[in-house]
Protein backbone atom coordinates (compact mmCIF):
# COMPACT_ATOMS: atom_id res chain seq x y z
CA UNK A 1 0.00 0.00 0.00
CA UNK A 2 1.11 3.30 -0.46
CA UNK A 3 0.45 6.20 1.52
CA UNK A 4 0.51 9.97 -0.09
CA UNK A 5 1.46 12.91 2.07
CA UNK A 6 1.18 16.86 1.07
CA UNK A 7 3.21 19.34 3.10
CA UNK A 8 4.56 23.03 2.33
CA UNK A 9 8.52 23.02 2.29
CA UNK A 10 8.37 26.59 1.94
CA UNK A 11 5.45 29.74 0.58
CA UNK A 12 3.59 28.12 -1.95
CA UNK A 13 5.64 25.40 -2.99
CA UNK A 14 4.65 21.90 -1.98
CA UNK A 15 5.72 18.66 -1.73
CA UNK A 16 3.56 15.59 -2.61
CA UNK A 17 5.50 12.32 -1.37
CA UNK A 18 3.86 8.89 -2.37
CA UNK A 19 5.73 6.47 -0.55
CA UNK A 20 5.46 3.00 -1.84
CA UNK A 21 8.19 0.20 -2.06
CA UNK A 22 6.31 -0.82 -5.63
CA UNK A 23 8.86 0.42 -7.65
CA UNK A 24 12.32 -0.12 -8.49
CA UNK A 25 12.66 3.50 -9.56
CA UNK A 26 12.35 6.60 -7.83
CA UNK A 27 10.36 9.49 -9.39
CA UNK A 28 10.77 13.25 -9.02
CA UNK A 29 9.34 15.93 -10.52
CA UNK A 30 9.44 20.00 -9.86
CA UNK A 31 6.97 22.47 -11.72
CA UNK A 32 6.37 25.59 -11.81
CA UNK A 33 2.67 26.61 -12.24
CA UNK A 34 1.88 30.18 -13.89
CA UNK A 35 -1.47 31.03 -15.88
CA UNK A 36 -1.58 30.48 -19.01
CA UNK A 37 -0.97 33.71 -20.63
CA UNK A 38 -0.12 34.60 -24.83
CA UNK A 39 2.07 37.08 -23.70
CA UNK A 40 4.40 34.41 -21.66
CA UNK A 41 3.40 31.03 -22.99
CA UNK A 42 6.47 30.72 -25.25
CA UNK A 43 9.31 32.33 -22.79
CA UNK A 44 7.74 29.81 -20.11
CA UNK A 45 7.73 26.81 -22.48
CA UNK A 46 11.19 27.86 -23.54
CA UNK A 47 12.84 27.97 -19.82
CA UNK A 48 13.27 24.70 -19.05
CA UNK A 49 14.74 23.59 -22.18
CA UNK A 50 17.24 26.26 -22.11
CA UNK A 51 18.16 25.31 -18.55
CA UNK A 52 18.63 21.60 -19.78
CA UNK A 53 21.58 22.39 -21.99
CA UNK A 54 23.73 23.16 -18.87
CA UNK A 55 23.93 24.40 -15.32
CA UNK A 56 26.67 26.11 -13.20
CA UNK A 57 28.27 23.48 -12.07
CA UNK A 58 27.50 20.72 -15.38
CA UNK A 59 28.03 23.42 -18.43
CA UNK A 60 26.69 21.24 -21.16
CA UNK A 61 24.86 18.01 -21.96
CA UNK A 62 27.87 16.00 -21.49
CA UNK A 63 28.57 17.00 -17.75
CA UNK A 64 25.03 16.63 -17.24
CA UNK A 65 24.65 13.42 -18.57
CA UNK A 66 27.93 11.84 -16.72
CA UNK A 67 26.24 13.41 -13.54
CA UNK A 68 23.21 11.19 -14.20
CA UNK A 69 25.53 8.34 -15.41
CA UNK A 70 26.37 8.01 -11.95
CA UNK A 71 23.00 7.83 -10.24
CA UNK A 72 22.86 4.41 -12.02
CA UNK A 73 22.03 5.94 -15.41
CA UNK A 74 18.58 8.57 -14.28
CA UNK A 75 16.98 10.46 -16.46
CA UNK A 76 15.47 13.90 -16.43
CA UNK A 77 13.59 15.80 -18.73
CA UNK A 78 12.02 19.09 -19.20
CA UNK A 79 8.04 19.14 -19.18
CA UNK A 80 6.04 21.49 -20.70
CA UNK A 81 1.76 21.01 -19.79
CA UNK A 82 -1.64 22.54 -19.51
CA UNK A 83 -3.90 22.20 -16.60
CA UNK A 84 -6.90 23.88 -17.40
CA UNK A 85 -5.67 27.53 -17.76
CA UNK A 86 -2.24 26.63 -15.98
CA UNK A 87 1.09 26.32 -17.67
CA UNK A 88 2.82 23.66 -15.97
CA UNK A 89 7.09 23.63 -16.77
CA UNK A 90 9.74 22.25 -14.96
CA UNK A 91 11.45 18.71 -15.03
CA UNK A 92 10.48 15.24 -14.31
CA UNK A 93 13.14 12.76 -13.11
CA UNK A 94 13.27 9.19 -12.72
CA UNK A 95 16.31 7.81 -10.66
CA UNK A 96 17.44 4.11 -9.23
CA UNK A 97 15.23 3.61 -6.12
CA UNK A 98 17.99 3.72 -3.03
CA UNK A 99 16.65 0.17 -1.92
CA UNK A 100 18.23 -1.20 -5.09
CA UNK A 101 21.48 0.44 -5.14
CA UNK A 102 23.99 -2.06 -4.86
CA UNK A 103 26.33 -0.73 -1.87
CA UNK A 104 23.51 0.73 0.09
CA UNK A 105 24.54 4.29 -1.05
CA UNK A 106 21.69 7.43 -1.16
CA UNK A 107 20.73 8.46 -4.35
CA UNK A 108 17.62 10.34 -3.24
CA UNK A 109 19.75 13.53 -2.62
CA UNK A 110 21.90 13.83 -5.18
CA UNK A 111 19.43 13.12 -7.40
CA UNK A 112 17.33 16.16 -5.32
CA UNK A 113 20.02 18.44 -6.08
CA UNK A 114 20.92 17.81 -9.52
CA UNK A 115 17.32 18.75 -10.13
CA UNK A 116 17.42 21.97 -7.71
CA UNK A 117 20.81 22.37 -9.73
CA UNK A 118 19.14 22.71 -13.29
CA UNK A 119 16.30 24.39 -11.68
CA UNK A 120 17.91 27.29 -9.80
CA UNK A 121 22.07 27.20 -10.92
CA UNK A 122 21.45 27.70 -14.70
CA UNK A 123 24.91 28.06 -17.13
CA UNK A 124 25.31 31.80 -17.83
CA UNK A 125 27.04 34.07 -19.81
CA UNK A 126 27.31 38.09 -19.28
CA UNK A 127 24.42 37.40 -16.24
CA UNK A 128 22.27 36.26 -18.24
CA UNK A 129 21.49 32.50 -20.58
CA UNK A 130 23.92 31.64 -22.53
CA UNK A 131 23.01 33.21 -26.00
CA UNK A 132 23.94 29.94 -28.00
CA UNK A 133 21.66 27.97 -25.74
CA UNK A 134 18.80 30.39 -26.21
CA UNK A 135 18.99 30.33 -29.82
CA UNK A 136 18.95 26.47 -30.21
CA UNK A 137 16.41 25.96 -27.87
CA UNK A 138 14.48 28.42 -29.62
CA UNK A 139 14.92 26.96 -32.90
CA UNK A 140 14.04 23.68 -31.82
CA UNK A 141 10.78 25.02 -29.90
CA UNK A 142 10.00 26.97 -33.03
CA UNK A 143 10.09 23.74 -34.92
CA UNK A 144 7.56 21.96 -32.64
CA UNK A 145 5.19 24.94 -32.41
CA UNK A 146 5.42 24.49 -36.29
CA UNK A 147 5.16 20.46 -36.20
CA UNK A 148 1.61 20.49 -34.70
CA UNK A 149 -0.37 20.66 -37.77
CA UNK A 150 1.79 17.24 -38.91
CA UNK A 151 -0.72 15.63 -36.94
CA UNK A 152 -4.24 16.71 -38.48
CA UNK A 153 -6.12 15.14 -35.74
CA UNK A 154 -4.75 16.29 -32.71
CA UNK A 155 -4.38 19.81 -34.89
CA UNK A 156 -8.07 19.95 -35.49
CA UNK A 157 -8.54 19.36 -31.62
CA UNK A 158 -6.12 22.29 -30.98
CA UNK A 159 -8.27 24.90 -33.68
CA UNK A 160 -11.25 24.03 -32.14
CA UNK A 161 -10.36 24.84 -28.70
CA UNK A 162 -8.40 28.11 -29.71
CA UNK A 163 -11.57 29.47 -31.64
CA UNK A 164 -13.93 28.14 -28.90
CA UNK A 165 -11.72 29.82 -26.10
CA UNK A 166 -10.79 32.98 -28.39
CA UNK A 167 -10.59 35.48 -25.94
CA UNK A 168 -9.90 33.18 -23.01
CA UNK A 169 -6.62 31.44 -21.76
CA UNK A 170 -7.56 27.68 -22.34
CA UNK A 171 -7.18 29.23 -26.35
CA UNK A 172 -3.61 29.90 -25.88
CA UNK A 173 -1.15 26.51 -27.05
CA UNK A 174 1.11 25.64 -24.39
CA UNK A 175 4.02 25.61 -26.46
CA UNK A 176 2.95 29.33 -26.81
CA UNK A 177 3.25 30.84 -30.85
CA UNK A 178 5.71 31.17 -33.05
CA UNK A 179 6.17 34.87 -33.08
CA UNK A 180 6.06 35.09 -29.49
CA UNK A 181 9.15 32.77 -29.26
CA UNK A 182 11.22 34.27 -32.39
CA UNK A 183 11.13 37.85 -30.27
CA UNK A 184 12.44 36.13 -27.18
CA UNK A 185 16.41 37.34 -26.46
CA UNK A 186 18.67 35.63 -23.84
CA UNK A 187 18.00 39.22 -21.67
CA UNK A 188 13.79 38.96 -21.76
CA UNK A 189 14.46 34.85 -21.31
CA UNK A 190 15.90 35.79 -17.77
CA UNK A 191 13.92 38.56 -16.87
CA UNK A 192 10.91 36.10 -17.39
CA UNK A 193 12.67 33.10 -15.46
CA UNK A 194 13.11 35.17 -12.44
CA UNK A 195 9.73 36.27 -12.47
CA UNK A 196 8.31 32.91 -12.69
CA UNK A 197 10.70 31.77 -10.11
CA UNK A 198 9.55 34.48 -7.86
CA UNK A 199 5.65 34.05 -8.70
CA UNK A 200 4.98 31.03 -9.67
CA UNK A 201 3.00 28.20 -7.31
CA UNK A 202 5.42 25.45 -7.33
CA UNK A 203 4.83 21.72 -6.41
CA UNK A 204 7.19 18.74 -6.11
CA UNK A 205 6.25 15.31 -6.33
CA UNK A 206 8.49 12.33 -4.96
CA UNK A 207 6.91 8.54 -5.63
CA UNK A 208 10.02 5.55 -3.81
CA UNK A 209 10.56 4.41 -0.86
CA UNK A 210 11.88 7.08 1.29
CA UNK A 211 10.55 8.21 4.28
CA UNK A 212 8.59 11.20 3.43
CA UNK A 213 10.21 13.02 6.10
CA UNK A 214 13.79 12.40 4.58
CA UNK A 215 12.61 13.32 1.06
CA UNK A 216 11.11 16.71 2.79
CA UNK A 217 14.61 17.35 4.28
CA UNK A 218 16.69 16.47 0.80
CA UNK A 219 13.76 18.86 -1.66
CA UNK A 220 14.48 21.69 1.36
CA UNK A 221 17.76 21.58 0.85
CA UNK A 222 18.14 21.03 -2.97
CA UNK A 223 15.59 24.11 -3.27
CA UNK A 224 17.34 26.14 -0.68
CA UNK A 225 17.41 28.89 -3.33
CA UNK A 226 13.99 29.70 -4.53
CA UNK A 227 13.41 32.98 -3.90
CA UNK A 228 11.03 33.41 -0.67
CA UNK A 229 7.75 34.96 -1.84
CA UNK A 230 4.66 35.00 0.19
CA UNK A 231 2.24 35.61 -2.12
CA UNK A 232 3.06 33.11 -4.98
CA UNK A 233 0.55 33.02 -7.86
CA UNK A 234 -2.21 30.48 -7.44
CA UNK A 235 -3.52 29.93 -10.96
CA UNK A 236 -7.14 29.94 -11.67
CA UNK A 237 -9.81 28.26 -14.58
CA UNK A 238 -12.38 30.63 -15.26
CA UNK A 239 -15.36 28.43 -16.69
CA UNK A 240 -17.77 29.69 -18.87
CA UNK A 241 -21.50 28.55 -18.32
CA UNK A 242 -22.99 28.34 -21.27
CA UNK A 243 -22.49 28.86 -25.01
CA UNK A 244 -23.80 31.58 -27.20
CA UNK A 245 -27.01 31.84 -28.85
CA UNK A 246 -25.62 29.74 -32.02
CA UNK A 247 -22.55 27.71 -32.59
CA UNK A 248 -20.10 29.42 -33.89
CA UNK A 249 -18.70 27.38 -37.55
CA UNK A 250 -15.27 27.63 -38.62
CA UNK A 251 -13.90 25.92 -41.51
CA UNK A 252 -10.90 25.47 -43.00
CA UNK A 253 -8.84 24.02 -46.25
CA UNK A 254 -5.68 22.17 -46.30
CA UNK A 255 -4.15 19.48 -48.56
CA UNK A 256 -5.48 16.54 -46.53
CA UNK A 257 -7.27 13.59 -48.09
CA UNK A 258 -9.61 12.77 -44.89
CA UNK A 259 -11.66 15.46 -43.46
CA UNK A 260 -11.80 16.40 -39.73
CA UNK A 261 -14.78 17.53 -37.34
CA UNK A 262 -14.17 18.73 -34.54
CA UNK A 263 -17.48 20.00 -31.90
CA UNK A 264 -16.94 21.72 -29.05
CA UNK A 265 -19.68 21.44 -26.10
CA UNK A 266 -20.46 23.68 -22.75
CA UNK A 267 -20.80 21.79 -19.77
CA UNK A 268 -23.02 24.58 -18.33
CA UNK A 269 -20.41 25.13 -15.70
CA UNK A 270 -20.15 21.68 -14.54
CA UNK A 271 -16.59 21.30 -14.00
CA UNK A 272 -14.06 19.02 -11.34
CA UNK A 273 -14.70 20.97 -8.35
CA UNK A 274 -18.76 20.07 -8.71
CA UNK A 275 -20.43 17.66 -6.20
CA UNK A 276 -21.98 16.18 -9.48
CA UNK A 277 -18.72 15.72 -11.45
CA UNK A 278 -18.62 11.81 -11.41
CA UNK A 279 -21.69 11.98 -13.73
CA UNK A 280 -20.08 14.50 -15.88
CA UNK A 281 -17.33 12.20 -16.32
CA UNK A 282 -19.06 9.01 -16.80
CA UNK A 283 -21.62 11.14 -19.01
CA UNK A 284 -18.70 11.81 -21.30
CA UNK A 285 -17.44 8.52 -21.55
CA UNK A 286 -20.82 7.31 -22.33
CA UNK A 287 -21.09 9.75 -25.50
CA UNK A 288 -17.30 9.29 -26.26
CA UNK A 289 -15.15 8.24 -24.34
CA UNK A 290 -14.59 4.23 -24.37
CA UNK A 291 -14.35 1.82 -26.99
CA UNK A 292 -18.31 1.09 -25.80
CA UNK A 293 -19.32 4.58 -25.96
CA UNK A 294 -22.05 5.46 -28.47
CA UNK A 295 -19.96 7.23 -31.06
CA UNK A 296 -17.45 4.77 -31.22
CA UNK A 297 -20.00 1.99 -31.26
CA UNK A 298 -22.49 3.64 -33.48
CA UNK A 299 -21.52 6.35 -35.60
CA UNK A 300 -18.01 4.54 -36.23
CA UNK A 301 -18.60 1.32 -36.07
CA UNK A 302 -22.28 0.61 -37.25
CA UNK A 303 -22.76 3.27 -39.75
CA UNK A 304 -19.32 3.83 -40.79
CA UNK A 305 -19.64 7.82 -40.85
CA UNK A 306 -16.19 8.39 -39.54
CA UNK A 307 -12.95 7.01 -39.42
CA UNK A 308 -12.89 7.78 -35.79
CA UNK A 309 -14.85 9.65 -33.40
CA UNK A 310 -14.45 10.26 -29.43
CA UNK A 311 -15.10 12.94 -27.00
CA UNK A 312 -12.41 14.29 -24.03
CA UNK A 313 -13.90 15.74 -20.80
CA UNK A 314 -11.10 19.03 -19.98
CA UNK A 315 -12.37 18.67 -16.25
CA UNK A 316 -11.39 22.03 -14.86
CA UNK A 317 -12.49 24.28 -17.92
CA UNK A 318 -16.02 22.89 -18.28
CA UNK A 319 -15.78 21.33 -21.99
CA UNK A 320 -16.32 18.57 -23.47
CA UNK A 321 -14.52 18.17 -26.82
CA UNK A 322 -15.16 15.40 -29.88
CA UNK A 323 -12.94 14.87 -32.31
CA UNK A 324 -13.74 12.71 -35.81
CA UNK A 325 -12.63 11.87 -39.19
CA UNK A 326 -14.88 12.04 -41.88
CA UNK A 327 -15.04 11.67 -45.57
CA UNK A 328 -15.74 15.63 -47.03
CA UNK A 329 -18.87 14.93 -48.24
CA UNK A 330 -20.19 13.49 -44.74
CA UNK A 331 -20.18 16.84 -43.15
CA UNK A 332 -23.79 16.86 -42.31
CA UNK A 333 -24.60 13.66 -42.47
CA UNK A 334 -21.87 13.04 -39.28
CA UNK A 335 -22.52 15.49 -37.78
CA UNK A 336 -26.52 15.43 -37.19
CA UNK A 337 -25.51 11.67 -36.20
CA UNK A 338 -22.95 13.09 -33.03
CA UNK A 339 -25.62 15.68 -32.27
CA UNK A 340 -28.40 12.57 -32.48
CA UNK A 341 -26.09 9.94 -30.00
CA UNK A 342 -25.75 13.04 -27.70
CA UNK A 343 -29.42 13.71 -27.30
CA UNK A 344 -30.04 9.85 -26.63
CA UNK A 345 -27.61 10.36 -23.53
CA UNK A 346 -29.79 13.44 -22.56
CA UNK A 347 -32.98 11.42 -22.66
CA UNK A 348 -31.27 8.41 -21.00
CA UNK A 349 -31.52 6.12 -23.82
CA UNK A 350 -28.44 4.08 -22.34
CA UNK A 351 -28.13 -0.24 -22.35
CA UNK A 352 -26.93 -1.13 -19.02
CA UNK A 353 -23.73 -3.07 -20.99
CA UNK A 354 -22.83 0.69 -22.21
CA UNK A 355 -23.07 2.04 -18.55
CA UNK A 356 -21.78 -1.07 -17.01
CA UNK A 357 -18.71 -0.92 -20.02
CA UNK A 358 -17.83 2.73 -19.56
CA UNK A 359 -17.78 2.50 -15.78
CA UNK A 360 -15.76 -0.44 -15.31
CA UNK A 361 -13.08 1.30 -18.16
CA UNK A 362 -13.02 4.72 -15.98
CA UNK A 363 -12.47 2.51 -12.53
CA UNK A 364 -10.01 0.58 -14.31
CA UNK A 365 -8.05 3.58 -15.65
CA UNK A 366 -8.22 4.97 -12.02
CA UNK A 367 -7.13 1.71 -10.48
CA UNK A 368 -3.81 1.30 -12.98
CA UNK A 369 -3.32 5.08 -12.58
CA UNK A 370 -1.16 3.39 -9.08
CA UNK A 371 0.64 1.28 -11.35
CA UNK A 372 2.34 3.62 -13.10
CA UNK A 373 4.49 6.45 -11.72
CA UNK A 374 4.37 8.84 -14.41
CA UNK A 375 0.51 8.36 -14.82
CA UNK A 376 0.72 8.89 -11.24
CA UNK A 377 2.41 11.95 -10.97
CA UNK A 378 0.46 13.33 -13.78
CA UNK A 379 -2.72 12.91 -11.92
CA UNK A 380 -1.57 14.61 -8.69
CA UNK A 381 -0.21 17.53 -10.81
CA UNK A 382 -3.94 17.61 -12.27
CA UNK A 383 -5.14 17.76 -8.33
CA UNK A 384 -2.42 20.17 -7.74
CA UNK A 385 -3.70 22.59 -10.27
CA UNK A 386 -6.89 22.27 -9.40
CA UNK A 387 -6.59 22.64 -5.27
CA UNK A 388 -8.01 19.38 -4.93
CA UNK A 389 -6.74 15.78 -2.97
CA UNK A 390 -8.98 13.09 -3.88
CA UNK A 391 -7.17 9.91 -4.58
CA UNK A 392 -7.39 7.93 -7.97
CA UNK A 393 -9.19 4.85 -5.86
CA UNK A 394 -11.81 7.57 -3.91
CA UNK A 395 -12.58 8.88 -7.29
CA UNK A 396 -13.20 5.26 -8.40
CA UNK A 397 -15.83 4.79 -5.67
CA UNK A 398 -17.33 7.50 -6.02
CA UNK A 399 -18.06 6.19 -9.79
CA UNK A 400 -19.32 3.47 -8.35
CA UNK A 401 -22.55 5.05 -7.29
CA UNK A 402 -23.29 7.37 -10.37
CA UNK A 403 -26.77 5.93 -11.54
CA UNK A 404 -28.31 6.22 -15.31
CA UNK A 405 -30.51 8.98 -14.34
CA UNK A 406 -27.84 11.24 -12.98
CA UNK A 407 -25.63 10.54 -16.20
CA UNK A 408 -28.51 12.06 -18.18
CA UNK A 409 -28.82 15.34 -16.08
CA UNK A 410 -25.27 15.82 -16.62
CA UNK A 411 -25.44 15.26 -20.22
CA UNK A 412 -28.56 18.02 -20.49
CA UNK A 413 -26.15 20.48 -19.48
CA UNK A 414 -24.47 20.40 -22.64
CA UNK A 415 -24.61 22.62 -24.77
CA UNK A 416 -22.97 23.07 -28.94
CA UNK A 417 -20.69 25.83 -28.94
CA UNK A 418 -17.98 25.67 -31.67
CA UNK A 419 -17.78 23.27 -35.38
CA UNK A 420 -14.74 23.34 -36.63
CA UNK A 421 -14.39 21.43 -39.85
CA UNK A 422 -10.74 21.04 -41.99
CA UNK A 423 -11.52 20.49 -45.47
CA UNK A 424 -9.13 19.52 -48.50
CA UNK A 425 -8.71 22.09 -51.04
CA UNK A 426 -11.06 22.43 -53.96
CA UNK A 427 -10.37 21.21 -57.45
Amino acid sequence: MSQVTRRELFPGVWLRAVHTSKFKSSYLSATLLAPLDRRTAGANALIPEVLRRGTAVHPDMESLSAALDELYGGAVEPAVRKRGETQCVGFAASFLDDAYALKGEKILEPAAGLLGELLLKPYTQGGHFCPDYTAGEKANLIDRIRAQINDKRTYAVQRLAQEMCRYEAFGVDKLGDEEGVAAITPESLWERYQALLREAQVEVYYCGSAHPDRVAEALKSALAALPVNEGRVDPVCDVRVSAGPEPIVVEESMDVSQGKLALGFRTGGQSCWEEDYPALYLAAAVFGGTTLSKLFMNVREKLSLCYYASATLEKMKGLVLVSSGIEFDKYQTAKDEILAQLEAVKRGEVEDWELEGSRRTLIGACRSTLDDQGRQEEYWLGQAAAGLEEPPEEFAARLEGVTREQVAAAAQKLELDTVYFLKGKEG
